[in-house]
């Protein structure tokens, strides 16, 4: 499919080098953004497209970050830490989210964000990329967020794009749906110059079926995030704000103080 300019000019990808983020560098080159690549350092880049422009910094110290996302428009965090280690939940699933807003200061970009299927299942790591989440959706920056299911557990047949909406495959296995990292990235990139992509939360897996060529009508068909909402529009309430940390409590007044 051919395609059209797209509106946002320069795109930042966080977590560049990780499995899904080099495919999302190679969609945004190819769909004519210019592309900026988050990494730690030069060396780490032999697999990125070499058509992206490399930025060295490092997504847990908000001072490295300034070069990265000077005059960006858009932003797309792919990044995820080791399953089943907390502290390092924080420091890259909700600390990169956090750090990359305040390097912005409160400068308003598009953003992409990449989480999980599940996420809103409490206790353990998940818990904060859905604090990240709830960062993107206090920040008042449009965005959509991405929840894939098993990354490259599809069949050849399985090429359809599928989005789904309330967090209710909780197998915690493929059996809650599967996705091939390049279709993440397509959706992603997609979405960053899509009006009806915007302000939505979504599970993303595969189905039998033929690739769409256009993928707004199956963003089209779903509903918003209800407006000033830090949760998904059919997520579960059971995550209450005021029992989080209060160092997330005070990030999340912080940053729905600047809207």
């Amino acid at each position: 499919m051919e395609q059209s300019t797209p509106r946002h000019r320069t795109v930042l990808v966080v977590g560049a080098t990780g499995s899904v983020g080099r495919h999302v560098v190679a969609e945004a080159v190819r769909q004519g953004y210019d592309t900026r690549a988050l990494v730690r350092n030069a060396g780490q880049a032999g697999r990125l497209d070499p058509a992206a422009e490399l930025v060295v910094g490092e997504l847990t110290k908000q001072d490295t970050l300034a070069k990265a996302v000077a005059d960006i428009d858009a932003v797309v965090f792919t990044q995820g830490s080791t399953y089943g280690d907390a502290k390092a939940a924080e420091a890259v699933d909700y600390g990169a989210v956090k750090n990359v807003l305040a390097a912005l200061e409160g400068r308003r970009v598009r953003i992409g964000l990449m989480t999980s299927i599940g996420v809103t299942v409490p206790g353990g790591t998940h818990d904060w990329k859905r604090r990240g989440e709830r960062l993107v959706r206090a920040s008042g920056n449009p965005y959509t967020i991405v929840r894939p299911g098993w990354f490259d557990y599809n069949d050849a047949t399985q090429l359809e794009i599928t989005l789904l909406q309330g967090d209710d495959r909780r197998a915690g296995s493929p059996a809650d749906g599967v996705i091939a990292r390049h279709q993440i990235a397509r959706v992603l990139v997609d979405s960053l110059s899509s009006d009806v992509a915007e302000n939505l939360t979504v599970e993303l897996v595969a189905d039998h079926g033929a690739a769409q060529d256009d993928l707004d009508p199956v963003f089209e068909a779903l509903e918003k995030d209800p407006a000033d909402s830090l949760d998904g529009v059919r997520d579960r309430a059971n995550m209450p704000v005021e029992k989080e940390p209060e160092r997330v409590r005070r990030d999340l007044a912080a940053l729905k103080g600047n809207n």
